[in-house]
């Protein structure tokens, strides 16, 4: 009897949820993205609800399988859509505005189940622009044997206008030098000086979590005069 009452208020109750997980979402900026329900089908008698931000605002709803969106707001319009049989939430052309935590509650006979999303939208990486400077410097070597003299040349990795980036040098696959940037829309440079006659292959990257943008060093077309500014991207 105890067992059967413990076993009915567990039902009426929270279901299948952890309070404390979010899910983390990344996604760039003018995709879209889809928020699982995990629910295979909703039921006649289930109310899906999405909310967004710290107010949890209610922005869609699934009620008696009827779909209302509550899109008409600026932030919103036209960017989102409701999945009729899953109650999942799409958000189409997604901007930085965007990013936030999205709440997820689903009432049923069963009690009331709840999903967290915590949405990142990254802006486009630009493509890494690699610029020589105007002087070359000579460095001398010398041996027992022999003396040389060798043309180095310096170069300027840069990329505007990023935030939550990292930007890299690359020899092969080994990496050189890097620097990074949090949340700041800012300029980034990095330097790195190479002789004129060698053949390995380097690279500048630019990265965030779910993307990157890759320029190749051409030493021959950058380096091959001491005067003068070109670049390559």
């Amino acid at each position: 009897m105890w067992l059967y009452i413990i076993f009915s208020i567990c039902l009426g109750g929270v279901y299948n949820v952890d309070t404390n997980a979010v899910k983390s979402v990344s996604v760039t900026e003018g995709d879209s993205v889809t928020l699982n329900t995990d629910v295979t089908e909703v039921q006649r008698e289930e109310q899906i609800l999405w909310m967004f931000g710290p107010n949890e605002t209610r922005i869609a709803e699934i009620y008696k399988q009827i779909i209302s969106v509550y899109d008409k707001k600026e932030k919103f319009r036209d960017r989102l859509s409701v999945d009729s049989q899953t109650g999942s939430l799409t958000i189409k052309n997604i901007r930085n505005e965007h990013s936030g935590l999205y709440k997820l509650q689903i009432f049923s006979q069963r009690g009331t189940s709840y999903k967290r999303f915590n949405v990142t939208v990254y802006a486009h990486l630009p493509i890494p622009v690699i610029t020589s400077t105007s002087n070359c410097s000579f460095s001398s070597s010398s041996s027992s044997s022999s003396s040389s003299s060798n043309q180095y040349c310096s170069l300027l990795c840069s990329a505007v206008n990023v935030s939550a980036v990292t930007l890299s040098w690359y020899k092969g696959n080994s990496l050189l030098s890097s620097i990074s940037v949090s949340d700041l829309s800012i300029s980034l440079s990095l330097p790195l000086e190479v002789e004129y006659q060698e053949k390995n292959t380097y690279s500048c990257v630019i990265n965030n979590p779910i993307r990157n943008q890759t320029t190749h060093l051409n030493i021959t077309q950058l380096c091959h005069m001491c005067e003068g500014i070109s670049s390559v991207m």
